[in-house]
């Protein structure tokens, strides 16, 4: 028996030692890529605090007011994502990319190694953001932190850590640029909100982030399935796209069921003394205002993303 364990250890290590040898060697100076351990062990840190002992920490403590904290957080990926933007288009999509058939460019030209950069900045960004569950945990919402939650915040920086060591550009980058300029509304979305009630007449646009979030998932969808009616492609990670294209198809299924629970049937609604037009116009109640779901100047939700009634960032 012992001598079968160390068989499939054996075993193991020629697989891991394989993966690794796959690697962009372009990638190996950048913080966490030389191999996948400090990247899961950031990943696995963060459930372990989310959901055991974060809440366990908070249990007989009184939430923390991080107002000042979460406007710099917000705003500050903001510019984030407007950089990461500009630097996908720079590195490509704006210059030699076709949009449709794109190759990774595995040399050491300016432009490639720019998007060698930016596709790792896109990944790390998704560690930073972490810290919106973080805030959740802090500010006692335990209500937000729901399974399809924690899995977008971990399983896929998880994924796309793998997907930038052996693809780092090409059109499996696509769906990353897009992303990043959703994120760019989201985010000052989320720093409006943050910044108080006299900013929430500023913020009528609430549903529109999810029609923005419904886009993009139609968007990223249709980009990778042209690969499957090319006569031919030479990209030389297929596996990217057909993850990217059952992400995008899975996330548009459940942001599709949002839209039509909050927006058509009126279910996932605030429940308040509160009766809301569906039309979004303002109603008179118990002699106060409310509107698009904002009461006494306080949104409804959180520094978050729209997954089974709970808003999302995607």
């Amino acid at each position: 028996m012992l001598q079968g364990i160390k068989e499939i250890g054996s075993h193991a290590m020629d697989i891991y030692d394989y993966l690794l040898a796959g690697f962009d060697p372009r990638l190996k100076e950048y913080p966490m890529m030389q191999n996948p351990v400090p990247m899961t062990a950031t990943l696995i840190s963060y459930l372990l605090f989310v959901m055991y002992l974060g809440p366990r920490f908070m249990a007989n403590r009184k939430p923390f007011q991080l107002k000042e904290a979460m406007i710099v957080y917000n705003f500050l990926l903001v510019g984030l994502s407007i950089f990461i933007v500009y630097e996908f288009l720079m590195s490509g999509w704006a210059t030699t990319y076709t949009w449709r058939c794109d190759p990774i460019d595995t040399s050491n030209s300016p432009e490639a190694l720019r998007m060698v950069r930016v596709a790792w900045l896109f990944w790390f960004s998704k560690i930073i953001e972490l810290m919106d569950t973080v805030f959740f945990v802090l500010r006692k919402k335990q209500g937000q932190i729901t399974f399809l939650h924690i899995f977008h915040h971990s399983f896929m920086p998880w994924t796309w850590w793998w997907g930038i060591c052996y693809a780092p550009g090409g059109m499996g980058s696509f769906h990353a640029m897009v992303n990043s300029t959703v994120h760019i509304i989201m985010y000052f979305y989320y720093g409006l909100s943050a910044a108080g009630p006299r900013f929430q007449k500023f913020l009528w646009w609430k549903k529109y982030m999810t029609a923005i979030q419904l886009t993009q998932f139609v968007l990223v969808s249709l980009h990778a399935t042209q690969y499957y009616f090319l006569h031919s492609c030479d990209y030389q990670f297929p596996i990217v796209l057909h993850l990217i294209w059952m992400y995008g198809t899975f996330f548009f299924v459940l942001f599709s069921n949002f839209w039509v629970q909050a927006y058509v049937r009126g279910k996932r609604l605030p429940k308040q003394d509160i009766k809301q037009s569906q039309n979004g116009s303002a109603v008179q109640t118990n002699g106060k205002c409310h509107e698009n779901g904002y009461s006494n100047g306080s949104t409804n939700h959180d520094n978050s993303s729209a997954h089974m009634g709970k808003m999302k960032k995607a």
